[in-house]
Order: structure tokens, then sequence, then C-alpha cells
């Protein structure tokens, strides 16, 4: 966005929550907001956000590494069924080559508490946040109000592929790329992952 002659503007962001489906004690918080792992692909968080359009809504699910806070995925949809979900689950998992079991973590809306949700997600460790408690999930929290409060809230977004380009421009040219971030010492989740394979690969040599 930087290269593109786009700033960042801060507008009072419009918010909601997803709904919940299910409060079942089943559901364990084994996150427990631990939000800083010491490698990638260990704990991930995924949510979904509302983006108001013209003549309705489009939802925005993502998917964040909690390690770098990148983005590692993302869907843009016109509904909340649980079928965009489990491709986005999908590409992740390829994406990233995961081999080995991690904890994903959500909140307790129908998409991420279905079976279907389940079944495709079988080799993770699924973390849930309690009741109506947004900050077991802040850092996802955190992003989808980042991305409406700096980009797309100036916008009055006609239509679901408007969004969509909006959602691309954001997350892939600017907040996964450029973007400096504290938690990732003043870089972009990028850099700060690059940076650890990096230093792992000056480790094996040594």
């Amino acid at each position: 966005m930087r290269n593109m002659g786009i700033k960042a503007h801060y507008v009072k962001p419009w918010t909601t929550t997803t709904r919940d489906s299910e409060y079942s004690d089943q559901l364990l918080n084994y996150l427990d907001e631990h939000f800083n792992p010491e490698t990638p692909n260990t704990r991930w968080c995924i949510d979904t956000t509302y983006i108001p359009i013209r003549n309705g809504f489009a939802y925005l699910t993502s998917i964040m590494d909690l390690y770098s806070r990148k983005i590692i995925a993302w869907d843009l949809s016109d509904n909340l069924e649980v079928a965009n979900v489990i491709p986005l689950i999908e590409r992740a998992k390829r994406l990233r080559g995961i081999t080995q079991p991690l904890i994903m973590h959500s909140d307790r809306g129908s998409q991420f508490t279905s079976d279907a949700y389940k079944a495709v997600t079988a080799e993770f460790k699924l973390s849930y946040s309690k009741k109506a408690y947004p900050w077991d999930n802040a850092c996802i929290e955190s992003f989808h109000a980042l991305i409406k409060r700096e980009w797309l809230n100036q916008f009055d977004i006609r239509s679901y592929q408007e969004a969509r380009r909006l959602v691309f421009e954001y997350i892939e040219a600017f907040y996964n790329n450029v973007r400096i971030h504290s938690h990732c010492d003043y870089t972009s989740p990028k850099d700060f992952e690059d940076n650890y394979y990096d230093n792992q690969a000056l480790i094996q040599v040594a």
C-alpha cells in the first residue's frame, strides 16, 4: 500500500461479533492466552468478522500464526456457512506444510463448532474462547479491528468484489509484508518469520 501511494487512516471502527452456537463445557481453552509461541506453526487462531457493504455484508475469515502475527490464509464470503471455512483451513495447511499437531484457537461461532470443522482440523488440538470473552482470541480480534480502522472504514464499499480487492490490498500488499509490528521487533510478519528460518539454518550449519 505504501508503494501504491495509499496511506492508512484512523477511522472509528464499526464492530460486531459472530453468533455463538454452543457453550459446552467440552469446548476447552488450551491456548489460555499464551499468544507468544517460540516457533511458527505451533499456535494458530481463526476468526470471522463482518464487513459492511451496500445492501448487506461480506464476511472475512482469517487464520493467523501467533508466532509472527502473519495472516497465513484468508477468505471473503457472502455468508457464514462452514463450507467456506473448510477449504480455507485446507489451504493454510498446504501453504504451511503442516506435518505435526498444533493448537487452533477460535471463538464458539457455529462454523467453528461444526462437525465439518472438527473433521478438517482432526490433527489439531482445538481450543475455544470462553463464552462472550473476545480477549481469549485477542490477537486475531485485534487484526480484524486494525484492517477496519486503518483501511476498510474509509471506503463506502459498494460490492463484494470491491471488498475482496480492498482486503487483498491490505493483507497481501501491506500487513504481511510491510506493516511493522512491535511483537515482531518492529519488522513485518514476513520478515520476522524469515529471520527465524534464517537463524535456524545458521544453527544447523554451525
